[in-house]
């Protein structure tokens, strides 16, 4: 392809206009200086692909949809619950819950009701799930089995250069991994840390599910990290494998603690706990092993919000999850 070179102009004028526009060609993502997403400054998580005097020519890099993103704020809990999965505690039934999980690719509305809730302490981080199931089942038991496989739900915390996933199915098994994005594994010291290094067995390069073209590109995954202080807990109204009688739902009920995130804050230093109004993108779905039948666009995951894409990997897609001092 032939490079237009405008007739007449000094070559140095041609230079200066060149880096002009590679400076307007920039990545932003959703992620600013602080960490916080940055979803209300201009531009904001767009690819730059040109300006002109008609003005600019933005397009958003990631597959969902951002109008379509979820925002929820966290209040404080002056009572921390009993981590036994019955959310049974009278903060439960105060707290917000999130709207109903759609269909993670369609955004559809799914065949059953799955909600979550969000609050904090000093100490920790507290999610809720809410799963209703007419026939509760599991089959693994081993912790980093692939829960995935199983019908189960998930929670992903993202910082800034790096997002810790994990997974519960219904007898309360534990799947878990931290991923760390490829340009910032040296320069955030984590290629010094036994539990992230490239010589570690259960560490292995990861490049997303259903969306491959991440404009960070590659990421670290380290399937040998575990959330330090990790509670976990879950309660079934019903009876696990046994689909002779129809249960109700199944809950889970988890606390993680602020002191666990470091690896999660150091890239922007952010506050553990967070300081009040402090953002943060959070992930929030659930996975079965069934799918509606046809003519249902099932596409067997649903989430807090769409990502719009086969992927749970991506932290631009995340609800944005507000920490308030607020009790309620």
């Amino acid at each position: 392809m032939k490079k237009y070179r405008p007739v007449g102009l000094p070559s140095f004028l041609v230079l200066a206009l060149g880096l002009l526009f590679f400076q307007g060609s920039t990545l932003r993502t959703d992620f600013g200086e602080t960490g916080q997403p940055a979803d209300d400054e201009p531009n904001a998580g767009k690819v730059e692909i040109g300006r002109s005097a008609a003005g600019n020519t933005a397009q958003w890099a990631f597959p969902c949809d951002r109008k379509t993103i979820e925002r929820y704020t966290a209040y404080r809990t002056t009572k921390p619950p009993v981590i036994d999965g019955k959310l049974d505690e009278e903060m439960w039934t105060k707290i917000p819950r999130s709207p109903r999980f759609v269909d993670l690719v369609s955004g559809n509305k799914t065949i059953h009701d799955t909600r979550a809730a969000v609050c904090w302490d000093n100490d920790n981080l507290y999610i809720a799930f809410w799963v209703e199931e007419p026939f509760i089942n599991a089959k693994l038991t081993n912790h980093n089995d692939p829960i995935y496989t199983d019908n189960d739900v998930e929670v992903f915390i993202a910082g800034k250069d790096t997002y810790y996933e994990f997974e519960i199915n219904s007898f309360g098994t534990l799947y878990e991994a931290f991923f760390i994005w490829k340009d910032a594994y040296e320069k955030g010291g984590f290629d010094k840390n036994p539990l992230f290094a490239l010589s570690n067995p259960k560490v292995k390069p990861f490049n997303g599910v259903g969306f491959k073209n991440h404009p960070r590109g590659l990421r670290y995954g380290s399937w040998d990290f575990r959330f330090p202080g990790l509670q976990s807990a879950v309660h079934i109204d019903g009876t696990i494998n046994n689909n002779q009688d129809r249960d109700r739902r199944w809950t889970v009920e988890l606390a993680f603690p602020w002191k666990g995130m470091e690896w999660i804050a150091r890239a922007d230093n952010r506050a553990l706990p967070p300081r009040n109004n402090d953002r943060w993108r959070i992930d929030f779905s659930r996975f079965n092993t069934y799918k509606e039948a046809a003519p249902s666009d099932d596409h067997g995951g649903w989430a807090w919000n769409s990502h719009r894409v086969w992927d749970s990997h991506v932290p631009e897609c995340f609800p944005i999850i507000t920490f308030s001092n607020k009790t309620l």
